[in-house]
C-alpha cells in the first residue's frame, strides 16, 4: 500500500508536467515560429518482490517462469520538440521573412555567440542594422542604408535596396540559413532562440534554396505549429490520467485506514 502510495504520487507529478506543458503550447499558438513540444515518459525501476528459483514451489506452472516484479511508476524524462512546418501567413511587411523549408536564422547574442530561431519578424534599429523584434541583430550583419526607399529580399536570401535619387539598386548582404543533423537538441532559450548543445550536432551553414535549405518568403511570416484541437485532447487524457491517479492515492489510504482498524 505504501509502494502504490508512492507510485500514484509520481504518476500525479508525471502527469502535471504534462499539463504544464500543454498550457506552454497554448500560450504560445500565436507566437511566430513557435514549435510545439511533448513529453515523454519513461517508467521506472522494478523490484524483484519474489524471485524465481527452480523447484523452489511446488504448485509453479514452469522453471521458466518469470520473476514477481513490481514497478515503481513513471516519470518525465524529456520535452520532444516537434520542428514541423507553421502556416505561412502574409504582412505585408518588407522585412519580415519567413522560412519555407528545413533552417534557421541566425542572431548574435549579448555574448557574442550566435543563437537560432524561425522568427522572421525583422526590424531595422537607429543605425539601420536588420534585428529580430527582441532587439538581437542578424549574424549576417546586413545595414539597410537610411537613404533607401525599398528593400527586396530574393528567395536564396539575397539583400538588395533601392536608392532614392538617382533608383539604383544595391546588393546589401546575404542571409544565410543554418541547420542542423538533430535539431532537436537545441536547447530553447525563450524569446523564440535556440541554442546550439552537443546533442543538436554542430551546425550546417549556407544560402537559402540549397540542398536541404529552405528558402526565404519576404512579407511572410512562419505561424507558430501548435494545433489547438490536438493540445486540447492532449489535456483531457492528462487530466484522465492526473484524476485517475489521485483516486489510486485515495484508495491506498482507505486500505491502510482499514488495515490500520483490524482489532485482534
Amino acid at each position: 500500500m505504501f509502494r502504490a502510495l508512492s507510485t500514484a504520487a509520481l504518476g500525479m507529478s508525471a502527469q502535471q508536467k504534462s499539463v504544464d506543458n500543454i498550457a506552454n503550447n497554448m500560450a504560445n499558438v500565436g507566437t511566430t515560429g513557435f514549435k510545439r513540444s511533448t513529453i515523454a515518459f519513461q517508467d521506472m525501476f522494478y523490484e524483484n518482490v519474489a524471485v524465481s528459483k527452480p523447484g523452489a514451489a511446488a504448485n509453479r506452472i514452469s522453471n521458466d517462469s518469470p520473476d514477481l516484479q513490481i514497478g515503481h511508476g513513471a516519470r518525465a524524462v524529456a520535452t520532444i520538440r516537434n520542428y514541423t512546418q507553421g502556416a505561412m501567413t502574409e504582412t505585408g511587411n518588407p522585412l519580415d521573412m519567413g522560412i519555407n523549408g528545413e533552417g534557421f536564422f541566425q542572431v548574435e547574442m549579448p555574448d557574442g555567440s550566435i543563437g537560432y530561431t524561425r522568427d522572421g519578424n525583422i526590424s531595422r534599429d537607429s543605425s539601420g542594422m536588420l534585428i529580430t523584434n527582441s532587439g538581437l541583430p542578424l549574424a549576417d550583419q546586413i545595414e539597410v542604408p537610411q537613404e533607401a526607399k525599398a528593400i527586396e529580399i530574393a528567395q536564396d536570401g539575397t539583400v538588395t535596396a533601392l536608392m532614392a535619387g538617382d533608383n539604383q539598386e544595391i546588393e546589401l548582404g546575404q542571409i544565410e540559413l543554418a541547420k542542423f543533423s538533430n535539431p532537436g537538441g537545441l536547447e530553447a532559450k525563450g524569446n523564440n532562440i535556440f541554442m546550439e548543445t552537443e546533442a543538436s550536432g554542430m551546425p550546417f551553414i549556407d544560402r537559402p534554396g540549397a540542398e536541404g535549405f529552405g528558402t526565404v518568403q519576404q512579407g511572410f511570416l512562419e505561424s507558430s505549429n501548435v494545433d489547438v484541437v490536438t493540445e486540447m485532447v492532449r489535456l483531457i487524457e492528462a487530466q484522465r490520467a492526473y484524476e485517475t491517479n489521485s483516486k489510486m492515492v485515495q484508495s491506498a489510504e482507505d486500505m491502510m485506514s482499514v488495515t490500520n482498524s483490524i482489532k485482534r
